[in-house]
């Protein structure tokens, strides 16, 4: 038996397209309520951006943070106090 033909458009099936316009209302939705909130474009893009920074710093200054561990023979957790950082940030 051949299998049932699948409804396609170019490649993607309709119930995938389906889903992806539900996805862009919902962010749609979503910007709307922020703008009405009160935010704006430039504010979040910017507040996107330095997200990324910090996030970037804090990788690095966990990947120093392992090393130090390493050299010293203890675990990264031993050292958070030294440092008066908060295991939950």
């Amino acid at each position: 038996q051949r299998p049932a033909p699948s409804r396609t458009t170019g490649g993607a099936s309709c119930d995938s397209i389906e889903e992806l316009k539900e996805k862009e209302r919902a962010l749609d939705r979503e910007i709307a309520e922020l703008l009405s909130e009160g935010y704006n474009v430039e504010e979040l893009e910017k507040h996107i951006s330095l997200l990324h920074e910090y996030n970037e710093i804090k990788d690095a200054g966990q990947m120093l943070l392992g090393k130090l561990a390493v050299i010293r023979g203890v675990t990264t957790k031993q050292l958070y106090p030294e440092y008066d950082l908060e295991l939950n940030d």
